[in-house]
């Protein structure tokens, strides 16, 4: 069986994209959806992510990360098929659609790149050393003086797999403030299990974080990641962060088609 596959990255966060609109994807298969996602073996990405047609909104998103499993929302995910979505002329400058979190609202901005409103946060955990929301997705963040030396994938690790998140796991952020409202992130994936070059929920937890804890007093915040730049804007009542928007490129590279039964 062949498919046809569209490859979009969200500043270097890559996804392969796929229209399963006719539902003739195999996405039940675990293994097929991992070697799929290889970087050595198979097309290569951090995430599969399916555009599925759903009765109440424009389309349905369905995100598998690179180990296969089905996971949480991914934000950049989000943006990038959004920008797929208006590719295949399902949008234009506006959408609604599912996801596994619930609905999201999505437009393009004059600048070509993509806001993308992420859930409401209510419930955040603030610890001596950390703190933990969920932003569609579980992320603990932590505050570092140099971030361009942490070993990420080590530390990452260490915490993701901790007694704190026991084996649901948390993504884990590392946060370098550089003005009040600019902050350097990089970030440990679950699901991926390793470093990736960007994550849009967890700039979104990074943002949040920064003004639970008095860092910024901003609600427009710019963040910094391997892969570019992002941009987190929202309003705040008390403890409670509503329209909430991830902001930034989504960009399209390349699209193929595979022969599944070559993996």
């Amino acid at each position: 069986m062949k498919i046809q596959f569209f490859k979009y990255q969200g500043t270097g966060n890559d996804f392969i994209m796929v229209d399963n609109r006719l539902e003739n994807f195999p996405k039940k298969q675990t293994d097929l959806i991992e070697k799929l996602c290889d970087r050595r073996f198979g097309i290569g990405a951090d995430g599969l992510i399916l555009l599925e047609n759903d009765e109440n909104t424009d389309f349905r998103m369905v995100y598998y990360n690179s180990d296969g499993n089905e996971s949480s929302m991914c934000g950049n995910g989000g943006r990038c098929i959004v920008a797929f979505a208006e590719q295949l002329g399902i949008i234009q400058q506006e959408t609604t659609f599912i996801a596994v979190d619930g609905e999201h609202y999505a437009k393009f901005t004059t600048a070509g790149l993509v806001s993308l409103k992420m859930k409401d946060v209510t419930t955040i955990q603030v610890a001596s050393d950390y703190v933990f929301m969920n932003t569609g997705s579980p992320h603990h963040v932590t505050l570092v003086d140099d971030v361009k030396s942490v070993p990420v994938k080590e530390l990452g690790s260490q915490i993701r797999y901790s007694d704190l998140y026991r084996q649901a796991g948390s993504n884990v952020n590392f946060v370098e403030p550089l003005s009040e409202t600019l902050f350097a992130v990089r970030t440990y994936e679950r699901g991926v299990e390793d470093e990736t070059l960007s994550c849009g929920t967890g700039v979104t937890a990074v943002a949040i974080a920064m003004n639970v804890i008095g860092k910024t007093t901003s609600n427009d915040i710019s963040l910094l990641v391997e892969g570019g730049s992002l941009q987190v804007r929202f309003e705040k009542e008390d403890r409670n962060y509503t329209h909430v928007f991830l902001t930034g490129p989504a960009t399209f590279v390349f699209r193929g088609e595979i022969d599944l039964a070559t993996l």
